[in-house]
C-alpha cells in the first residue's frame, strides 16, 4: 500500500517480475495487481549434508528455499481515502484481507501529498508515513465504531471471555484473529474493562493498537537511490524509531531480475551483490547502470525489495518454515521426493496445528510425530522449530 505514484507497481514487478502498468500518474492501479512472491531461507537439504532436494510446492535455488506467498498491490491512498475520497472505499476494502502492510514511501521526498511529482526533496517522507497511517487508521475506526454505542450496551452482562468473542466476531470480516483483539484490549489498558463506559479516545486507543498488532507495517523507503534520499532516509530511522523501515530501491532489483533472466548477470533476489555472465554481451548504456546499481547494494546491503518481504513475513508476522516428510530417514515423501514441501507456520505452531495444515483426516487421526534431524519421538503439543524436518504419523 502506499501513496499514489510512490512506486508500489514497481516494487510489484519486481517482487513478483510480472508486467504492471507502470506510469507516472496517480490512479494507474484502479483493480488490485495479485500476484506470487518469494520469501528466501537457507533450505535445510544444505543443513543435512544432501547434495539436492526435490521441492514441489516452492523452489529451491544456489541452497536457498524460495517459499511463495500472495502479494496484491492496491491502487493509491491518498489524504481523505478513509471517506472515500479518491476511491478511497474501494482500496482501503483491499487491505482486508492482509495479514502484513509492506508500506511503500517515496523516501526521495518526489511526490506531494496528493502524489503529484514535485521536485526531489521537497516532500517529507516522515510526512507521508504518518499520513497514510493515518488514513489507514481511520478506516479501522470508522468500521468499528458504526453503531458502537448499541452494540457495547449489548456486551455489558457477559462474562469477559464473551466479551473478547463478541469483539472478534464484530472485526472477523477484517482476517482479524482473537489472539489480536486479546493483545489490543491489553495494550490499550482495556482488559476487563466495560466497552460501554469506553470514551471516544478509548476506543480509538482500542482500534488503533488493533490496526498495529492485525496489520503490522513494513515500511519501503523506495526510490533511496535518489541522491536526496539519504537525508531521508536517516531522519526516518532517527524520527520514527518505533518502525520497521528497509531503503529500497524497486527499481533496480526490477533491473536486476530483468537482467538475470535475459542471461546477462547471475542474481538471486536477496544476494548483496550480482555477476556479470559476459561483459562482451553488455553495451556501455548497461555497464555504467549495473555499475550505479552495484554502488547502492554496497551502500544497503541490496536493493532491499526482498529484504522487505523476507522481514515482513519472518520478523514481523514471525512465521518460521517446516518441511513435513513420510520417510524421516530419507527426508523423502512417499514418492520418494526428497524434502518436497516447505510450510510457512507462525512460530508457537503445535504438530497437530501442522498435521491439521497438510490435511484435515492427518490431524484429526493423529498419534505422535518423529523430528527426523533428531530421530525423536514427540506428542501433538510439541511447538515447532525453524527447519524442522518433520513425519507425523496418524490413524488415517
Amino acid at each position: 500500500m502506499g501513496k499514489t505514484n510512490v512506486g508500489k507497481s514497481t516494487f510489484f514487478a519486481a517482487a513478483t517480475l510480472i508486467d504492471v502498468k507502470i506510469e507516472n500518474r496517480p490512479f494507474v492501479t484502479i483493480e488490485p495487481n495479485v500476484g506470487i512472491a518469494y520469501v528466501r531461507t537457507k533450505c535445510v537439504h544444505t543443513e543435512l549434508g544432501l547434495s539436492k532436494c526435490d521441492p514441489k510446492n516452492s523452489v529451491c535455488l544456489d541452497g536457498f528455499r524460495m517459499i511463495p506467498v500472495k502479494l496484491m498491490d492496491v491502487a493509491g491512498l491518498i489524504k481523505g481515502s478513509h471517506t472515500g475520497r479518491g476511491l478511497g472505499n474501494k482500496f482501503m476494502d483491499d487491505l482486508r484481507q492482509a495479514d502484513v502492510l509492506i508500506h511503500v514511501v517515496d523516501v526521495s521526498g518526489s511526490t506531494d501529498e496528493e502524489g503529484r511529482p514535485v521536485p526531489p526533496g521537497t516532500y517529507d517522507p516522515v510526512e507521508e508515513v504518518l499520513s497514510i497511517e493515518s488514513e489507514v487508521n481511520e478506516w479501522f475506526y470508522g468500521i468499528l465504531s458504526r453503531d458502537w454505542v448499541r452494540f457495547a450496551r449489548g456486551l455489558d452482562n457477559l462474562p469477559w471471555d464473551q466479551v473478547v468473542d463478541a469483539l472478534t466476531k464484530r472485526v472477523s470480516g477484517l482476517s482479524i484473529r482473537r489472539e489480536h483483539v486479546v493483545t489490543a484490549l491489553k495494550l490499550s489498558s482495556l482488559e476487563l474493562t466495560k466497552p460501554s463506559s469506553w470514551r471516544d479516545e478509548e476506543l480509538r486507543s482500542f482500534v488503533f493498537k488493533l490496526r498495529e498488532v492485525a496489520k503490522p507495517t513494513v515500511i519501503v523507503g523506495n526510490k533511496a537511490d535518489v541522491p536526496e534520499a539519504l537525508d531521508n532516509v536517516n531522519k526516518i530511522l532517527k524520527t520514527l524509531k518505533n518502525r520497521v523501515f528497509i531503503p529500497t530501491s524497486s527499481l533496480y532489483e526490477l533491473a536486476l531480475r530483468k537482467a538475470s533472466r535475459s542471461g546477462l548477470i547471475k542474481y538471486l533476489p536477496g544476494d548483496s551483490d550480482f555477476t556479470i555472465i559476459d561483459e562482451s554481451k553488455l553495451n556501455p548504456k548497461q555497464k555504467a547502470a549495473l555499475d550505479k546499481i552495484r554502488e547502492f547494494m554496497r551502500k544497503f546491503g541490496g536493493t532491499g525489495v526482498q529484504q522487505a518481504l523476507n522481514t515482513a513475513v519472518f520478523d514481523v508476522l514471525n512465521y518460521i518454515v517446516v518441511y513435513p516428510v513420510e520417510d524421516p530417514h530419507k527426508f523423502t515423501d512417499s514418492s520418494g521426493n526428497i524434502l518436497p514441501d516447505a510450510y510457512l507456520v507462525r512460530k508457537g505452531t503445535t504438530t497437530q496445528e501442522l498435521a491439521y495444515l497438510v490435511h484435515t483426516d492427518l490431524g484429526k487421526g493423529f498419534l505422535y510425530a518423529i523430528l527426523a534431524k533428531e530421530n525423536k519421538r514427540i506428542g501433538g503439543t510439541y511447538e515447532l522449530r525453524n527447519n524442522d524436518v518433520i513425519k507425523v504419523v496418524s490413524t488415517k
